[in-house]
C-alpha cells in the first residue's frame, strides 16, 4: 500500500488545456549538476493572499516568479506549523518524523516533539553529496541544544526557536520565555537592536549563499520566514498603501477573492463559498469603531505580505547578481492554511500578552503591539475553502506553492493535481543525485512517502501522482485521508469515528456534501486506510501531556 499522495481526477477539457499549457513549453531536460535549492516558507500566508492566486495584495516579485514556473493550486501541508515543518524537512509522516502533536511533547513513539532518529533531515543528507547547508527564521522543532538546526544538517543558521517571536525586538510573546529564544549556529544568539524579522533573516540567508558561492559548493537555504504569522507587526510604509482597502469587511473580500481566484484560473468556474465558521461575527453586526479595528488588522497583514514581497525580491535578485538565479530550484509555500488564533483574547496567553503589549488603534502594528487578524479575516484569506488553519478541511491545509525550476521557463503554468509537502524531499534528492538510505549514523530510518516531481517538470510525464495513491495525516484528532477524488476527514473533538466526513473534492471544493451515508462503500474502504495508518504511526490523542522540549 502507498501512503502518497495522489493525482485527483479533472473535468477532461481542464486536464487537457493544463497539459497543453505545461507540454507546449518543450523544455529541454536539465543538464546542470547539482541545483541550488531555495526553499522559501512563508508562516500562515493565506492561499487568496498572493496576487498570481488571485489575491488583491501587491505581490510583484512572487508574481514574477510565478510567470516563469508553476503555480500548483491544489498543494497540501499539515493543518499546522510544527508538523508541517517536521514533514517537510524529513519527507515522512509527521509522527514518524517526531511531531505528532504541536506542543505535546512525550516519551511516546511519534510526540517526542522533535525531529526523531527514525527519519534523514534534507539538509543532513544533502551535505554528503556537497551541499552547503542553511536556514534562516523559524524552526520550532525543539528547544534543546540537540534538537538545534546545527544538530540536524544545518551548516549555518539563525533561529528563532519557538512557534511564534516579536518581529521587532526579542520581547516574549509566550509566559515560559518572557525573551524570545535565538540561536546562531547552535550557539545562544540575540536579536540585533532594531532589526525587522523578515528584512534581518533575508539578511541572513544571502550571507549564508554568499558563503556557499566562495566556497564553489551548491546550496539548500531554507528562508523559514515568520511572516505574516502573528503579531501583526510592520512599517507604515508597507501598510499605508492598503488604508481604507477593507473597509467593506470580511465577508466582501472573501466574496471577492472567490470571483478573483476565478479570473487566475486557481479554481473551476463552478466553485462555491462554504459558510462562514460559526466563530465568525457578521461584519454589519459590529459598531463602526469595531469595523475601523478590524479594517485596520487586514491593512496590516497585507503590509506584512508586501514586505515579505519585497524581501523574496530581494533573495531573487541576489541570485541573478551573482549567476545563481538559473541554477536555482525555488519553491515558495506556506506551512497551512490562514490564521484565525487571537492570542491577545486567549484565556491562558492573555494576562502575559497584554501586560507586555499595547493595542489601541493608534499603536496596532508597532513593536509593543499584538495584533492578530483572527478567523473573520482567516477565512477570507482561505476562500474559498472551508474553514482555516488547524482544521484539516481544505481551508486549513490547500496552500500556494510556487515552482521555478532551473534552467527552464514554464511561462505561467498552472497544475491543478494534488501534491503534498512529502513530494518536495525526493524531488530535493533526484536533483542533488543522491539516494535516500535506508540506514543513517547506524540507526534504520523509515522510507520515503513521497514521489519526486522531476520525472512532471522534465516532461517524462504529465501528471503527479495517480489515483491509487493514497495521503493520509493526522494533527490534534484532525485526519485526513486521501484517495483520489475522495477525502474522509475529522473535525470534531472529542475524537470519534462515527464523526467521519466523506467529500468528493472534485464536485465538492468547499466540502459541503456529506456523502457518508450514500457512499457507505467508499467510507468503509476510507476508514479501514485510516485504521491500518493509525496502528503504524502509533496513534494517541497526546492530551494532558506536556513538557519542556
Amino acid at each position: 500500500m502507498k501512503f502518497l499522495p495522489f493525482k485527483p481526477f479533472l473535468p477532461l477539457c481542464f486536464t487537457l488545456i493544463l497539459t497543453l499549457n505545461i507540454a507546449c513549453q518543450q523544455p529541454s531536460e536539465s543538464s546542470i549538476e547539482q541545483p541550488n535549492i531555495l526553499l522559501i516558507v512563508a508562516d500562515d500566508l493565506g492561499y487568496a493572499d498572493l496576487g498570481c492566486y488571485g489575491g488583491d495584495i501587491e505581490t510583484d516579485h512572487i508574481d514574477q516568479l510565478a510567470e516563469e514556473g508553476i503555480r500548483f493550486s491544489r498543494f497540501h501541508t499539515s493543518p499546522f506549523c510544527a508538523p508541517t515543518r517536521a514533514m517537510l524537512l524529513s519527507g515522512n509522516d509527521n509522527h514518524i518524523a517526531g511531531m505528532g502533536a504541536q506542543g505535546v511533547v512525550t516519551d511516546r513513539f511519534g510526540y517526542e516533539g522533535h525531529l526523531s532518529d527514525r527519519i534523514v533531515p534534507i539538509p543532513a543528507l544533502l551535505q554528503t553529496v556537497g551541499y552547503h547547508t542553511s536556514m534562516a527564521g523559524k524552526w520550532h522543532l525543539g528547544l534543546k541544544p540537540e534538537n538545534d538546526p546545527s544538530q540536524k544538517g544545518f551548516m549555518r543558521s539563525f533561529v528563532t526557536l519557538e512557534g511564534a517571536a516579536n518581529h521587532y525586538d526579542d520581547q516574549g510573546v509566550f509566559e515560559r520565555t518572557p525573551k524570545s529564544l535565538y540561536t546562531e549556529n547552535g550557539a545562544q544568539a540575540t536579536w540585533p537592536e532594531g532589526a525587522y524579522s523578515t528584512d534581518f533573516y533575508t539578511d541572513k540567508l544571502i550571507e549564508y549563499i554568499d558563503d556557499a558561492k566562495q566556497a564553489g559548493k551548491p546550496f539548500f537555504s531554507f528562508a523559514a520566514y515568520t511572516s505574516p504569522h502573528w503579531p501583526l507587526q510592520v512599517d507604515e510604509s508597507h501598510w499605508r498603501k492598503y488604508e481604507g482597502r477593507y473597509d467593506d469587511g470580511y465577508e466582501v473580500l472573501k466574496q471577492e477573492r472567490l470571483k478573483s481566484l476565478k479570473a487566475a484560473g486557481m479554481i473551476p468556474e463552478d466553485a462555491v463559498l462554504p459558510p462562514n465558521h460559526p466563530k465568525i461575527i457578521p461584519w454589519d453586526s459590529l459598531t463602526a469603531e469595531q469595523q475601523k479595528i478590524e479594517s485596520r488588522k487586514m491593512e496590516l497583514y497585507a503590509g506584512m505580505v508586501d514586505n515579505l514581497d519585497d524581501n523574496i525580491g530581494r533573495l531573487i535578485n541576489h541570485l541573478k547578481a551573482i549567476g545563481e538565479y538559473d541554477n536555482t530550484l525555488i519553491i515558495l509555500m506556506s506551512d497551512n492554511g490562514a490564521a484565525a488564533e487571537d492570542f491577545y483574547h486567549h484565556p491562558y496567553f492573555a494576562p502575559f500578552i497584554q501586560e507586555h503589549f499595547n493595542n489601541t488603534y493608534e499603536n496596532m502594528g508597532q513593536a509593543n503591539s499584538f495584533i492578530s487578524y483572527g478567523p473573520q479575516w482567516a477565512e477570507a484569506g482561505s476562500s474559498p475553502f472551508r474553514w482555516h488553519k488547524g482544521y484539516a478541511t481544505e481551508g486549513g491545509i490547500n496552500t500556494p506553492m510556487i515552482l521555478k525550476y532551473p534552467g527552464k521557463t514554464f511561462k505561467n503554468s498552472i497544475y491543478h493535481g494534488f501534491v503534498s509537502l512529502l513530494d518536495l524531499a525526493p524531488t530535493f534528492y533526484e536533483l542533488a543525485k543522491v539516494d535516500y538510505p535506508t540506514t543513517f549514523k547506524g540507526k534504520a530510518v523509515y522510507p520515503l512517502r513521497g514521489t519526486s516531481l522531476v520525472s512532471f517538470l522534465e516532461n517524462r510525464q504529465d501528471y503527479i501522482h495517480d489515483e491509487e495513491d493514497v495521503f493520509m495525516l493526522e494533527h490534534s484528532e484532525q485526519i485526513l485521508v486521501r484517495q483520489g477524488d475522495w477525502k474522509l476527514v475529522n473535525t470534531t473533538e472529542p475524537f470519534d469515528t462515527t464523526n467521519f466526513e466523506l467529500y468528493k473534492i472534485d464536485e465538492d471544493l468547499a466540502e459541503l456534501k456529506n456523502l457518508k451515508d450514500t457512499e457507505p462503500m467508499v467510507f468503509d474502504m476510507l476508514k479501514s486506510l485510516w485504521e491500518a495508518y493509525a496502528r503504524e504511526i502509533q496513534y494517541y490523542s497526546g492530551k494532558g501531556e506536556q513538557k519542556e522540549n
